[in-house]
């Protein structure tokens, strides 16, 4: 936009307008790692609007970087960390440089090869393994059936990993990955404040639609599969139901950690009583009396949980001196977590 200078004293004013896309305040972060020329490579750049976007990574097609970032904001990540990658073996590096970062709710990649995938998920999981709690969403290749997507799940086999489903279309209609439907699902994870809301129901804004319609015994599959599935109503895109890709521990058939909220709230109320325990207890003696104020800030932060209905119950919280260090204390509880509402069964008595 140019501005011509004026000699006459006064106040002067200019505008322009363009369809901005932004992050939401109250959202978290998204982690991105997607290839990309036109920015420099290896380098976390944190992006809260569509036009920075472009600005940094350029735009152009159906699936690339900007796209990505433009969908996770408008479906609720209050900013992306982007990092661009040369080419395939540039993928590990830039989930390293991200799984530092504090903040980031969800973490996705622009690639449908599964070793790239499996990457993304030992980063997740090494973060969240020193405290960095996080998840990320996968998608499925072009064309994958819902056997080869069950089978993509399985390979994931993660409570921290979803799997999004079907593909998408571009803007000409034609069938495409499901990277688009990938970052949409981690913009509106990111977004939610509530983590024991559950996702399906949730309306994705900015897709084009999906490549393919899906039946009721599809869903059953890819759901006790391990893959979300998508639908779109009336033009609409929306989540049926949130699952991660945990089905099995050791071999064995596992359904704890199916539905997503569940790894939610564990990563709600955890890394909540962390932090205020350390605000409070950052130079505290191991006495009785200091035991004894950390299990009533523990009670207190459990009871706030249990009155915002993340939790439904907690029990046995216990603070005690470790016998083996005695600069350490022992916090013991445990907690049963909010489930969200999926379905509701009408038996209806009817008298003719």
């Amino acid at each position: 936009m140019s501005i011509t200078v004026h000699q006459r004293p006064g106040v002067y004013s200019s505008y322009d307008a363009s369809a901005v896309v932004s992050g939401k305040g109250t959202g978290r972060l998204v982690g991105l790692a997607a290839v990309n020329t036109a920015a420099q490579a290896g380098k976390v750049q944190t992006v809260t609007s569509y036009d920075q976007a472009v600005t940094l990574f350029g735009a152009g097609g159906a699936e690339d970087m900007s796209e990505l970032i433009r969908l996770a904001l408008k479906n609720g990540a209050s900013g992306v960390a982007a990092v661009a990658v040369a080419g395939a073996e540039g993928y590990q590096e830039a989930f390293a440089l991200l799984s530092r970062l504090e903040n980031i709710g969800v973490v996705l990649c622009d690639s449908t090869d599964q070793a790239v995938q499996k990457q993304l998920r030992d980063s997740v999981i090494e973060a969240s393994d020193q405290r960095r709690e996080r998840l990320c969403v996968a998608a499925g290749a072009k064309g994958e059936s819902v056997s080869e997507l069950i089978a993509r799940a399985k390979e994931l086999n993660h409570e921290r990993v979803v799997l999004a489903a079907p593909g998408a279309l571009d803007r000409e209609g034609k069938p495409i990955s499901g990277l688009t439907l990938a970052a949409a699902v981690a913009g509106a994870i990111a977004g939610e404040s509530d983590p024991a809301v559950p996702l399906g129901g949730a309306e994705l804004s900015g897709l084009n639609g999906l490549s393919a319609q899906l039946e009721d015994n599809d869903i059953d599959l890819l759901v006790l599969g391990g893959v979300t599935p998508l639908e779109s109503v009336g033009g609409a895109v929306s989540v049926i139901r949130g699952v991660t890709t945990r089905t099995a521990s050791g071999g064995t058939e596992d359904t704890a950690w199916r539905d997503l909220s569940s790894i939610r709230v564990v990563d709600d109320v955890i890394p909540g009583l962390r932090g205020a325990l350390r605000a409070r207890f950052r130079q505290s003696k191991n006495t009785e009396q200091s035991r004894g104020a950390i299990r009533a800030q523990v009670v207190l932060e459990l009871e706030n949980k249990l009155a915002r209905e993340i939790i439904t119950g907690y029990d046995g919280v216990t603070v005690t001196a470790d016998s083996e260090d005695p600069t350490r204390c022992l916090v013991d509880f445990s907690f049963a977590v909010a489930h969200g509402l999926n379905q509701i069964w009408l038996t209806a008595h009817v008298t003719v």
